[in-house]
């Protein structure tokens, strides 16, 4: 939560005072100011932040003043980031002490800090649920389709795609930048590239600008833009969109999807697959939230969630292939969304009310995006330790701490599906090692439809499995899975799920589509390719021309 005070902004999220405090920890990055008349600012270093509870000083370069702090003298910590001024509010020393030559003092965590921005370097940053596209040009290689990140008056942050790369690496001028509002607003600057991040799980590319040569209006367009994005950040930011006046730049109609995107201009099998990528681009932006220490967003979350329950009610069969058809997309987002739909279907018949199965499909949804808070190195794991075991499983707690503020979703279902779809029967699951006594219906549904969805999908340790050997599995390890949902999800979905490549008799690719009362695809569609489904698929065959393929021989597993 952010308030304006004076020129300062007040910083309250805790969060947020964690991330600009981390900053005032190097050397030379903060000064201590006594609260009299005239003092000046003096060198100190911040040892260590316990959030909430205390800040730790190293004061040995001012021991001058150490007496007058000992005995109750009020001072701020000052410091600079990133074209941010932060102090903090009034702070008294509890207590000072001698460690190894060093002078070491303790104070209370800040309440709040206070953040002056400078004009010309504040870069605006859009949060969840905040969308603005952006289109790179160049007179001859071309274009590409972004989203802008950030903006300031001296340039931006865009993410593009892979494929931008060419027309990054042959920049050898400035490039033509456009971005795209959600009222149609559009500004066009000429920026040249400064600097580039590649993120190859997200398969996106961060690419910072420089605007060149701007003249008066756009400086003063520009001003406008990050204004009203630092004044449309704020309202998602409290927690209630309905708590300030949107920002007219921010408005549009909820039915018309966003015409210019890194998402929209990428090709998908289907117009299901490309809607489903909507919901993907959300997950992927609450991840990006979760990473940088933030917390799950209440709004955002329900919003999506009602929308994957109208695409379910509108075309089950459709989401369900779409689900494997966002390769794309980060692949714990792609799981997220493989276990939010199937579980949908498999626990929602006989049909639930319908706020239960939003608040199955929500939980579902983000259940396991703790893990947003592992290291790179953890995930390239192959054979983890005792202790890497251990911080794996921590992303059951990490998710549930920054679920506080979604009021709205049912405790229940969120502690059955986040929290326990890990356990198992026999207590050798995680985080609590809960046994079957404890775990409830819904719970014991969600680490089957959990497992099966893993277990399809690759894994730095593992290749994907086939789909008749996660039966096997699962039906050889009693113990662990309840047999009554195994043998649910295998009269649900088949042995030929819809979204599975399979081989038929001569030898024909193709992927099933939908399937018949008796389990078995009555529509599949063609692909020379093994690998996920891309945009050039062949044509659907059902009926008499499906049965000219011959029978299938075999199910291939595929990286998805």
């Amino acid at each position: 939560m952010s308030q304006r005070q004076d020129s300062y902004t007040r910083v309250e999220s805790p969060a947020e005072i964690e991330t600009l405090l981390e900053t005032l920890t190097e050397p030379g990055g903060a000064s201590l100011q006594v609260t009299t008349s005239g003092s000046k600012p003096l060198p100190v270093l911040v040892m260590e932040q316990q959030p909430g509870t205390l800040l730790a000083l190293d004061i040995s370069a001012i021991r001058e003043i150490a007496g007058e702090l000992k005995r109750g003298q009020a001072f701020r910590l000052l410091g600079q980031t990133q074209g941010k001024m932060l102090r903090t509010p009034s702070l008294v020393m509890n207590e000072c002490h001698e460690s190894e030559g060093r002078l070491v003092c303790t104070c209370p965590f800040p309440p709040h800090l206070e953040v002056l921005q400078r004009r010309a370097s504040f870069r605006a940053r859009l949060r969840l649920g905040m969308e603005v596209g952006a289109i790179l040009r160049d007179e001859q290689d071309g274009s590409a389709q972004g989203d802008l990140k950030d903006l300031s008056l001296e340039g931006c942050q865009l993410e593009l795609a892979l494929s931008a790369g060419a027309l990054l690496a042959n920049a050898d001028r400035p490039l033509e930048v456009e971005l795209c509002f959600p009222n149609d607003t559009r500004f066009v600057v000429r920026a040249a590239p400064r600097h580039q991040a590649v993120d190859t799980e997200r398969q996106i590319i961060l690419a910072g600008f420089r605007f060149d040569a701007i003249n008066g209006e756009q400086e003063r367009q520009l001003w406008y833009f990050v204004r009203e994005i630092e004044r449309e950040a704020a309202r998602y930011a409290e927690g209630s969109e309905a708590s300030r006046l949107p920002s007219l730049l921010f408005q549009a109609q909820a039915s018309t999807p966003p015409a210019v995107g890194r998402r929209t201009s990428q090709p998908y099998p289907t117009p299901m697959a490309k809607r489903l990528a909507r919901i993907a681009g959300y997950l992927d932006a609450q991840l990006l939230e979760l990473q940088q220490g933030g917390e799950v967003d209440p709004v955002q979350l329900s919003r999506h969630a009602d929308r994957l329950l109208l695409l379910h009610d509108e075309d089950r069969d459709g989401l369900l292939f779409a689900t494997r058809c966002l390769q794309h997309e980060p692949r714990l987002v792609r799981h997220c969304l493989g276990m939010s739909v199937h579980l949908l279907d498999l626990a929602g018949q006989p049909p639930i009310p319908r706020e239960l199965s939003k608040a199955m499909v929500a939980s579902a949804m983000v259940h396991d995006l703790g893990k947003a808070r592992w290291s790179p190195e953890l995930w390239q794991v192959r054979h983890p330790d005792e202790q890497q075991q251990r911080q794996m499983h921590g992303h059951v707690e990490e998710l549930m701490h920054r679920m506080e503020r979604c009021h709205w979703l049912s405790a229940n279902i969120l502690d059955s599906v986040a929290g326990n779809a890990n356990e198992r029967l026999d207590g050798s699951g995680y985080p609590r090692g809960l046994t079957a006594s404890d775990l409830h219906e819904l719970a014991r549904a969600a680490a089957v439809v959990d497992a099966v969805d893993a277990m399809r999908r690759d894994r730095p340790d593992r290749p994907a499995w086939r789909i008749d050997a996660i039966y096997r599995h699962l039906l050889n390890h009693p113990e662990q899975f309840d047999q009554r949902w195994v043998k649910r999800h295998l009269q649900r979905f088949g042995l030929y799920p819809i979204g599975s490549l399979v081989r038929f008799h001569g030898g024909q690719l193709a992927w099933v589509r939908s399937l018949d009362a008796q389990g078995q695809p009555d529509q599949v569609q063609l692909t020379d390719a093994h690998g996920p489904p891309g945009p050039a698929l062949g044509e659907i065959l059902r009926g008499t021309a499906l049965q000219h393929l011959g029978s299938i021989q075999e199910e291939l597993p595929v990286s998805s």
